[in-house]
């Protein structure tokens, strides 16, 4: 008997492999560089499409869960020397108490003004962390990257390899999320609340559980910044950029399905790394503003939405009626 969903996992297992035997090869040290960014933009369009694209509750402050995320690996190494795993865990669980929390006094607010509290969680962790002279405060931290673990070269390529691990689990989160009863309950309550409430569906409950998931799923990918960068302080730690990437990775590749928000930030962090590389960073901003532009206007699906727009003429024509 087939299992059900082999093909994905298939495909994951490949994934981890593959990006282990780059880790392990003989690949120019920037591919590595570039890659974890990628990748960790990979975790972020995931996390923030569990909430804004299943739900409907657009999320501004990605950049909040993120840099603390990251502020709470600092805490670690500083004070226990916690091992990266730990850091990632710790991460994740701080940032999902924070998105429990947030949910609590915000998800009751709707449409624009919840949009607008999440953005005010930026400039309040991001003031906090200013002003915490242990975490270095406004002028940041630096750090020595410890040895990398066996059998990885560079911490950087061992940081590419947790990473691509974490964007697997975070894409397996949104796949499940969406396929179970609870992806269908956050459909109805983001097609219209009011009529899935009347019909028994746990709405207040439901949009906990994404909000909770989506702040620890960015939080996880802000807890290996700090060795990443060897460097960290709040102005960049708790940057816009975190939020406009994630949100424009998910609506480049489609908020519909658990893959949209991958194959967009793939398409999106990767274009801007080719830029920095070829012309400059300061360009990054443009890369994204003209590809959101473009796509919203032409294909406001996403490239799922436009793949499968593509196919229906097909498929007519193979049934004729």
């Amino acid at each position: 008997m087939r299992l059900r969903g082999s093909p994905f996992w298939i495909g994951a297992a490949a994934t981890v492999v593959l990006a282990a035997i780059l880790s392990l090869s003989g690949v120019n040290e920037y591919f590595f560089f570039a890659g974890y960014v990628v990748l960790q933009f990979v975790v972020l369009a995931t996390a923030w499409n569990i909430l804004a694209g299943y739900a409907g509750y657009v999320n501004f402050g990605t950049a909040a869960f993120f840099g603390l995320g990251a502020y709470t690996s600092v805490v670690l190494i500083l004070s226990l020397g916690a091992p990266l795993l730990v850091q990632i865990a710790a991460a994740a669980a701080v940032t999902g108490l924070l998105g429990f929390g947030t949910g609590l006094l915000t998800l009751r607010l709707r449409g624009i003004f919840f949009s607008i509290a999440t953005v005010a969680i930026i400039y309040i962790a991001e003031t906090l962390m200013m002003n915490w002279r242990y975490v270095g405060g406004a002028t940041g931290l630096q750090f020595l990257r410890p040895l990398p673990m066996v059998p990885f070269e560079t911490y950087t390529r061992m940081l590419f390899f947790v990473m691509a691990v974490l964007a697997v689990i975070a894409v397996s989160i949104a796949r499940y999320v969406e396929s179970s009863w609870i992806g269908r309950g956050l459909r109805a309550l983001r097609d219209t609340e009011e009529a899935a409430e009347c019909n028994g569906v746990p709405t207040l409950r439901l949009k906990l559980f994404a909000c909770t998931v989506s702040g620890a799923l960015m939080g996880m990918a802000g807890a290996p910044l700090p060795m990443y960068l060897s460097f960290l302080e709040p102005a960049s730690s708790f940057s816009l950029n975190y939020s406009v990437v994630a949100l424009a990775g998910a609506i480049i590749g489609g908020t519909s399905h658990w893959v949209g928000p991958a194959i967009g930030a793939i398409l999106l962090a990767s274009v801007q790394q080719i830029v920095t590389v070829t012309i400059s960073s300061e360009i990054n901003v443009l890369v994204v503003g003209v590809l959101l532009v473009v796509f919203v206007v032409a294909a406001p699906e996403g490239i799922i939405g436009l793949v499968k727009k593509l196919r229906r003429p097909r498929a007519a024509a193979g049934n004729p009626s």
